[in-house]
């Protein structure tokens, strides 16, 4: 029963795997978290383009200070609003339910959204907005259909819009019948239709930084925990070259 019970779930796992990706395409962010230069820019971006709606509260700004090689003065200067303490978690001032009545829905915390999501699906989706005029905000997202996010991004970027082809219907049987679909109109790219204030490449860097950015919130302890690994792996090592020798020295005389 146990072995039956192994081999079903072993089965699923590709099933599973497979229901969870949903058949996106996905950029690479190719983030650093290591590196303190893109998360000064990434915390920037956020500051400015993201911390107006999403709060990310369970950072305090004194982190950032101590992680990002930056001063409390600065944090504070660049960083947080003119009312914020350099103890304070960064929280937003907007009300929940302003936010229903604006967006239909209060954003979401974003401390731990890479974590949830990835870090390759926010890469995507913040670069996969475009104008849609039935959407109530006007943009929607090729990544999260039918989102109640504006594009922040928009003039860093550029507008775009959605490139539609058609796609012929089909013939099927209904019973006895033959039935053919109507033509579809299958969203197929995007363009820019008004340049924004960056290159393609330096939007492209600018995504990658925020969502460094992102991934660094989400855990900021692993910047410290993966500097300490590399010194905990090189005294295991160590300590086994020592051990192997002292074990060679207890045994010699054992035959």
């Amino acid at each position: 029963m146990v072995r039956k019970l192994v081999a079903g779930v072993l089965l699923a796992l590709p099933l599973v795997v497979t229901a969870s990706s949903g058949g996106e395409h996905l950029e690479q962010a190719n983030t650093n978290i290591n590196s303190q230069a893109s998360l000064q820019r990434g915390a920037q971006l956020f500051s400015n383009y993201c911390l107006s709606c999403h709060s990310a509260s369970y950072v305090r700004y004194r982190r950032l200070a101590d992680d990002l090689g930056l001063t409390e003065a600065q944090v504070l200067e660049n960083l947080a609003p003119t009312t914020e303490k350099i103890d304070d978690m960064m929280v937003v001032a907007m009300l929940p339910e302003d936010a229903e009545t604006w967006f239909g829905v209060a954003p979401p915390d974003l401390t731990l959204v890479a974590r949830s999501r990835g870090v390759d699906w926010l890469y995507t989706f913040l670069k996969s907005f475009y104008l849609d005029d039935e959407r109530p905000t006007g943009w929607n997202n090729v990544l999260f259909d039918n989102t109640a996010m504006p594009n922040p991004l928009w003039q860093l970027q550029g507008i775009q819009a959605a490139v539609f082809e058609e796609r012929a219907g089909h013939a099927s049987l209904a019973g006895s019948k033959l039935v053919y679909a109507q033509t579809e109109h299958v969203l197929s790219g995007l363009e820019i239709i008004e340049e924004g204030i960056m290159t393609e490449e330096e939007f492209d860097q600018a995504v990658n930084d925020l969502v460094t950015f992102l991934e660094y919130i989400a855990e900021p302890s692993r910047i410290k925990r993966e500097s300490v690994g590399i010194w905990v792996l090189l005294f295991l090592a160590v300590f086994t070259l020592f051990a192997y020798f002292m074990y060679k020295d207890y045994w010699r005389d054992v035959k």
